[in-house]
């Protein structure tokens, strides 16, 4: 069972993202609110629920926390700053615009960087050990793959329906097919040596 937040003496936002090791699309980032007695036994890492969980659990998620945000940061952008800052960026966006404003940041992983002037700690795995970040997490992954399915009506070629942007096979190979879209991320690999070296 996940402890609900990092801390409880200030108002904690915990805070993740989805699709950073993409080679398409944009990196989503969520920060959520929960109120201190909530409890979902299905509640964990996004990444060990399976699809139909995490989208019943978004809907609770959005309709009992306190404040919930989500942020994309496009492609170019990502090309722009580098993945871990576009991931920093979208986490300090979405944060942003939570009412209430959070006094305290729970983060997913190792590192952070931002212009709020709030206190927060990273915690590795934190998707897997407390309410808030796991919320987040569901918050980033729904999102995100929601928007991928709606590309994936644009250009069926690259099976972003089952690989929503990630560097599977068959998403690489449809890359050397048909080359790259407005929304691959121009500074990730992408090419045929790596193809042939990963499979």
């Amino acid at each position: 069972m996940l402890e609900n937040q990092y801390q409880y003496e200030f108002r904690e936002a915990g805070c993740d993202e989805a699709g950073r090791g993409c080679l398409a699309g944009p990196v989503f980032a969520a920060a959520v609110i929960l109120p201190p007695d909530f409890h979902d036994p299905l509640l964990n890492d996004s990444k060990q629920m399976t699809e139909r969980n995490r989208d019943r659990l978004r809907l609770i998620i959005e309709r009992e926390a306190v404040a919930w945000a989500v942020e994309a940061v496009s492609a170019a952008r990502i090309d722009e700053i580098n993945i871990l800052n576009a991931s920093f960026e979208g986490m300090s966006l979405a944060v942003a615009r939570l009412d209430p404003p959070p006094e305290f940041l729970a983060i997913d992983g190792n590192r952070f960087r931002t212009r709020l002037e709030l206190p927060y700690r990273c915690v590795v795995k934190g998707d897997g050990k407390y309410a808030d970040i796991a919320a987040a997490s569901v918050l980033a992954k729904t999102h995100r793959d929601e928007y991928m399915l709606r590309l994936a009506e644009e250009y069926p070629q690259y099976g972003w329906k089952k690989n929503k942007g990630y560097p599977t096979r068959e998403h690489r190979l449809a890359i050397r097919e048909y080359g790259l879209t407005p929304h691959h991320r121009l500074s990730f690999s992408h090419g045929i040596g790596q193809l042939e070296l990963q499979f």
